[in-house]
């Protein structure tokens, strides 16, 4: 039985948006829907009461963030991917206010509260668990796990907010920041400034990280919840998260060295370079994939957007995306062929992005699909880790530096850096490029290093400013406020 927490009305995080919050239960049998009226309050109280109704209401968080306006699409191949200009579709208005960065228009208004709206009322989800008697003081195995993944949950989508919707915290980290919601009620959090944001998401993230630890210990007295961690914020993808955030605040020292844990203590490691193809196509990497949410119907969204080419819809790749994999003549980087094909579409050859197209789905055959892959969207890669820690040693230690870069490019099927060649931050932006193209991360990238963007047709320069990159808050947001 799947069961549904439905609200009625549309909000953001202010009071409304707590009253809409979206807690989608995954169970097995019949739909049913509950209002939040005082008996649906207590119906959900109820079933926060037990340890399955925890996991299930776990289950929802999770499941909610594949929405279409998160993960499921905004945050992942489309929205963000054409602000980075990596993505166009001629003809498309919405597509050209947004990679025009036309932020004031009706329609980008109503794009950014839809990411708003939608990441808080997820966030309020994982409140729900955080608020319940069960977890709030949590001491003892499964319940420590179940609080340590819904703070990691709370921090890790509170982070892409701040991202979005604040300036880059090193060139200005006293500015306004967001409301942190930690409290499924009432209570309307108010705005804080930047820095108080981040130091919100390193407390909920070094707490998620303590609690998690101890996992291990109870490796034979885990419950069916905690199969297939890469489809929750387990231990491994926390410090990942923590390297994302320290390399954001500025702090190289920290971002490597929880790098590096992921590196040297995780099960995870980079794949060959033979095993590059179809290793995210609709499913979560074995290898690479520190974190990645679950989600069976991804095919239907790349299909249409990326694999097809149908006029005002389907994205095309950035006119000059293929010199960036060509760059170096020999020898072949594997992703190129891994990540892009062409289709012949009204007598003319197209390149389409087919990273991420389910090939078993695309051939008519999901019955042949193995049965230990788990369809998804890749959110934390390992290759990321590598790269953080080239870019904060790049002047410490260039030498370390440079042999964690050559460590993926190898794994890529190119050859290492030779010994005259310095590693530069060029470079590895140019390595991240191409590991990254069409993950939702790039954006991100040349925010946090304040850099200029190149126009998806290659024909102009978009300086890096705070009106590219932070969104407006919505107005609503403001409206519903006393």
């Amino acid at each position: 039985m799947k069961v549904f927490l439905t609200f009625h009305g549309i909000s953001v995080v202010a009071k409304n948006s707590l009253l809409i919050s979206a807690l989608a239960l995954t169970l097995t049998g019949c739909n049913s829907f509950l209002d939040i009226t005082p008996d649906g309050q207590a119906k959900r109280d109820e079933m926060l009461k037990t340890k399955s109704g925890i996991e299930d209401a776990l289950y929802g968080t999770y499941a909610q963030m594949r929405q279409q306006s998160l993960y499921g699409c905004e945050l992942s191949i489309r929205g963000v991917e054409v602000l980075a200009q990596n993505m166009t579709c001629p003809g498309n208005d919405d597509i050209e206010m947004l990679q025009n960065y036309e932020y004031d228009k009706t329609d980008m208004r109503s794009w950014a509260e839809s990411i708003w709206t939608a990441m808080y009322n997820n966030i309020s989800n994982a409140n729900s668990v955080l608020n319940s008697d069960l977890v709030r003081g949590a001491r003892e195995f499964p319940y420590t796990t179940y609080k340590g993944e819904a703070l990691a949950l709370r921090a890790y989508m509170h982070f892409d907010l701040v991202r979005l919707f604040t300036p880059q915290y090193t060139l200005n980290p006293t500015a306004d920041g967001i409301p942190y919601q930690t409290e499924f009620s009432l209570v309307t959090p108010q705005f804080e400034s930047e820095q108080k944001n981040y130091e919100h998401i390193l407390a909920d993230l070094l707490e998620a990280e303590r609690l998690l630890k101890v996992q291990p210990k109870h490796q034979y007295d885990v419950t069916a919840f905690m199969n297939d961690s890469q489809s929750h914020l387990n231990l491994y993808a926390v410090w990942g998260t923590l390297a994302r955030v320290y390399l954001t605040m500025g702090n190289k020292e920290k971002a490597a060295a929880y790098a590096d844990s992921v590196i040297t203590k995780s099960p995870y490691k980079l794949k060959e370079k033979t095993e590059v193809i179809n290793d995210v196509a609709g499913i979560l990497s074995q290898k690479e994939t520190l974190f990645g949410v679950y989600y069976g119907d991804f095919y239907s969204t790349t299909s249409e957007l990326l694999q097809k080419r149908t006029f005002y819809q389907s994205l095309d790749p950035r006119s000059d995306f293929m010199d960036y994999y060509e760059r170096e003549s020999l020898p072949l980087d594997y992703r190129t062929s891994a990540y892009f094909t062409q289709i012949e579409a009204g007598g003319q050859y197209f390149y389409r992005l087919s990273k991420f197209t389910d090939i078993y789905e695309l051939n008519n055959n999901s019955g042949s699909r193995p049965a230990e892959l788990i369809l998804g969207i890749n959110l934390i890669r390992i290759p990321e880790m590598y790269y953080i820690l080239a870019e904060c040693l790049l002047d410490s230690d260039p030498a370390k530096a440079k042999a964690y870069y050559n460590e993926v490019r190898a794994h890529r099927g190119l050859s290492a850096l030779d010994e005259s060649t310095d590693l530069t931050q060029e470079l590895i932006d140019l390595e991240f490029f191409k590991e990254y193209f069409g993950e939702g991360q790039q954006f991100f990238r040349y925010k946090r290093l304040n850099q200029p963007i190149s126009s998806h047709d290659a024909q102009s320069i978009y300086p890096a400013s705070d009106k590219i990159y932070v969104i407006p808050i919505p107005n609503s947001e403001y409206a519903n406020r006393y």
